[in-house]
């Protein structure tokens, strides 16, 4: 647990989440006068969470007077908590359903990103078909050498079900059909990055932006998952990733959404992801 997501639950054991304060600290810019401050929260998504962070360390670095705290929870955490108020913007690695929006919320699109399929980075396996890939995560292939690799059982690692990147790589790679139940649950890209390079013969599946040399990341249908790839459409396990407000964002909430939507902060995003 890293400390901003610390620092949310301690705010949610409060009740302070929520809003802007006005804390009597002075500022000697105001002549010593109280300077308004505001408390911005976000939760939801492993996926954005990390972005959100760096995004929230660059915008704090310009507006002393704004402290933007980011959590986790899972895509499903990020709807509930934005509806219900626990948060002022939930974060979300899939696509707003329409019924979310018709209960309310609205949402901002703030990046594209790939699904990349991994395995462990000793695995004789490049490339897989799609087909494959849903023989593979709904266990009706259970051995490498089924899809040219070695005789090794093959170790399937998957989100949990609340998760948006596993939904989506449901609705993507799988056309809609279930991840056999043999599948070892991780609960963040991080952990699954982790299950996944640890154990000889796995396969997974994370958000591009999580890649590193400790996995190897395989073609999908002979295309590779780029940033390239994934504007020119020839990758197609993308989504997009979303924030989401009660309503269209107000105040303090509004003005972090508008830096990270501006070229300033597209240039961040730009970094790992795909700018809108």
């Amino acid at each position: 647990m890293n400390k901003r997501t610390k620092v949310l639950i301690s705010l949610l054991a409060v009740g302070i989440l929520t809003g802007s304060l006005f804390l009597g600290a002075c500022d000697d810019k105001n002549n010593g006068e109280p300077q308004q401050r505001f408390n911005v929260s976000l939760a939801g998504s492993t996926t954005v969470q990390p972005l959100a962070e760096e995004l929230a360390l660059v915008f704090e670095g310009k507006n002393k007077n704004y402290n933007i705290i980011v959590g986790a929870g899972g895509s499903s955490v990020g709807i509930s908590y934005a509806t219900n108020g626990t948060c002022d913007i939930g974060m979300v690695s899939r696509e707003v359903k329409q019924s979310e929006l018709d209960g309310g919320l609205y949402a901002y699109i703030i990046a594209y990103d790939g699904i990349a399929i991994i395995v462990h980075k000793d695995l004789n396996i490049n490339n897989l078909t799609r087909q494959q890939i849903q023989d593979i995560f709904s266990g009706a292939i259970t051995n490498w050498q089924a899809v040219g690799g070695p005789n090794q059982t093959i170790t399937v690692v998957c989100r949990e079900e609340s998760s948006g990147t596993h939904e989506a790589f449901v609705t993507l790679a799988m056309d809609g059909k279930s991840v056999t139940n043999s599948a070892i649950l991780q609960n963040a890209n991080g952990s699954l990055k982790m299950s996944v390079a640890s154990t000889t013969g796995a396969i997974g599946y994370l958000s591009m932006g999580y890649l590193d040399n400790t996995v190897k990341a395989v073609n999908v249908d002979g295309v590779a998952p780029t940033i390239a790839n994934v504007k020119n459409n020839t990758y197609t396990l993308q989504r997009p990733l979303c924030l989401v407000t009660k309503g269209q964002a107000t105040g303090a909430a509004k003005t972090f959404i508008d830096f990270i939507l501006s070229a300033e902060g597209q240039a961040i995003v730009a970094k790992d992801y795909i700018a809108v």
